[in-house]
C-alpha cells in the first residue's frame, strides 16, 4: 500500500517576503465569483442554520462577502427570506438546495426571488445523485445565475462538476468544526490537501471558482487557503455565535452563548426531517460574539495582512508571490501564543 502524505493548515506557513506595501488600505480583496456577480472580501457563509438567515444574508452583503440562506425551512419561508434581502437592494445573496425531491421547485423558486447563487447542498457531492441534479439545474438555470456545488475532495470528483457545467465548487470533506464525518466514516482529506488538488481543475476550466470549505479556524488560515489556489473561502463557527447569526441565545453561568450545530448532527436532523441516519455532527453552543460587522473587519485586515507580507496588493498577486514551507510540531508550538502555558 502505497500511501500519500497530505497537509492541512497547521502543517505549512507562508514565508514572509519584501513588500513595498506601505498600508493595508494598498491591498484590494475583490474577488469575481462569476461576471457580473465580484465580492469585495472573499468570503462566503456556510449554509447552516445557525449561521446564515436573513438577517446574516443582508448583514454579509453590505460588507461586500456573500451569504447562503440554508434550506433548511419550507421553499416559501426560504424564498420570503431572498426576497426581502433583494427589496433592499443587497443583489449578492446566495441560497442553498439540495439534489432530491422539490429541488427543482425550490431553484425556480429561489430564482423569481432574485436570488444570486445556487448552492446545491450536499456532503458528498462526488456521487451520481448529485451529478445527475446538477445536470438538472445547470440545464435549467444556468443561464440565469451562478451555480455552486459541492462538497468534493479529489481532483476527479471537482473535474466531474466542472464539466457538468457548474461555476463554482465547494472543496473540502471533513474539516468543519462541527463535523465528525471523518471520526464517523473514516473518509475525509485536509481541506488545503484538496483545494490543491481541485485547483488543478483550473487547467481546462479556467473561469471555475475554488471555495475552501472546512478547516478555516483563522484569518491566517484564510491566507493560506487563498495562496494554495482558492478564489474564495467558505465559513461557518467563525459567523456563528454573532447577533447576526440565527442560533437560539442560551445564558449559563454568567456567560452568553449561541447555539451552533452541524446540519448532519442529530438536534438538526430531527428539526428539519423529523428522523436521523448517519450523524456526521454534533451541536454545541459558541461564545456570544456581539454583531458580526466587526468579526468580518478583523477577518479582512487579518487577510490584508497576510497579503502584505508576501508582498501582494491583490489575490492573484498571493498566488503568484506564496511559497509555502512545512512546520513541524514544535514549529505550530511556536507559532501560537504561547506565554501563557508558562503560567
Amino acid at each position: 500500500m502505497n500511501l500519500e502524505t497530505h497537509l492541512t493548515f497547521d502543517d505549512v506557513l507562508l514565508t514572509p517576503q519584501y513588500s513595498n506595501i506601505k498600508s493595508r488600505r494598498e491591498v484590494t480583496l475583490n474577488a469575481e465569483l462569476s461576471e457580473g456577480l465580484e465580492l469585495r472580501v472573499p468570503i462566503v457563509s456556510a449554509p447552516m442554520d445557525t449561521v446564515c438567515g436573513g438577517l446574516m444574508a443582508a448583514r454579509l452583503a453590505e460588507f461586500g462577502a456573500l451569504g447562503i440562506v440554508h434550506r433548511y425551512n419550507t421553499i416559501e419561508k426560504q424564498t420570503e427570506i431572498v426576497s426581502k434581502a433583494s427589496e433592499d437592494g443587497l443583489k449578492n445573496v446566495g441560497a442553498a438546495i439540495g439534489i432530491t425531491g422539490d429541488y427543482i421547485e425550490r431553484a425556480g423558486a429561489l430564482v423569481e426571488a432574485g436570488v444570486s447563487v445556487l448552492c446545491l447542498d450536499v456532503a458528498h457531492g462526488d456521487h451520481i445523485l448529485m451529478h445527475v441534479g446538477a445536470h438538472n439545474i445547470v440545464d435549467k438555470f444556468g443561464h440565469k445565475v451562478h451555480i455552486m456545488a459541492g462538497n468534493i475532495a479529489t481532483y476527479t470528483g471537482a473535474l466531474t462538476l466542472a464539466q457538468i457545467g457548474v461555476d463554482s465548487l465547494r472543496v473540502g470533506i471533513g474539516g468543519g468544526s462541527i463535523c465528525s464525518t471523518r471520526i464517523q466514516t473514516g473518509h475525509g482529506m485536509p481541506t488545503l490537501a484538496s483545494v490543491i488538488e481541485c485547483v488543478r481543475t483550473k487547467e481546462k476550466f479556467p473561469d471555475l471558482k475554488i471555495i475552501a470549505d472546512g478547516g478555516i479556524k483563522t484569518s491566517g488560515d484564510m491566507v493560506k487557503a487563498l495562496a494554495a489556489g482558492a478564489d474564495f473561502v467558505m465559513v461557518g463557527s467563525l459567523l456563528a455565535g454573532t447577533t447576526e447569526a440565527p442560533g437560539d441565545v442560551i445564558h449559563k453561568g454568567g456567560e452568553t452563548y449561541k447555539s451552533y450545530r452541524g446540519m448532519a448532527s442529530k438536534d438538526a436532523q430531527m428539526d428539519w426531517r423529523g428522523k436521523t441516519s448517519s450523524l456526521e455532527g454534533v451541536a454545541t453552543v459558541i461564545p456570544y460574539k456581539g454583531a458580526v460587522f466587526p468579526v468580518l473587519e478583523g477577518l479582512e485586515n487579518g487577510i490584508r495582512s497576510g497579503l502584505s507580507y508576501s508582498g501582494a496588493r491583490n489575490l492573484q498577486e498571493l498566488r503568484e508571490n506564496a511559497r509555502f514551507i512545512r512546520q513541524t510540531a514544535s514549529g505550530l508550538s511556536e507559532s501560537n501564543t504561547h506565554i501563557m502555558w508558562r503560567y
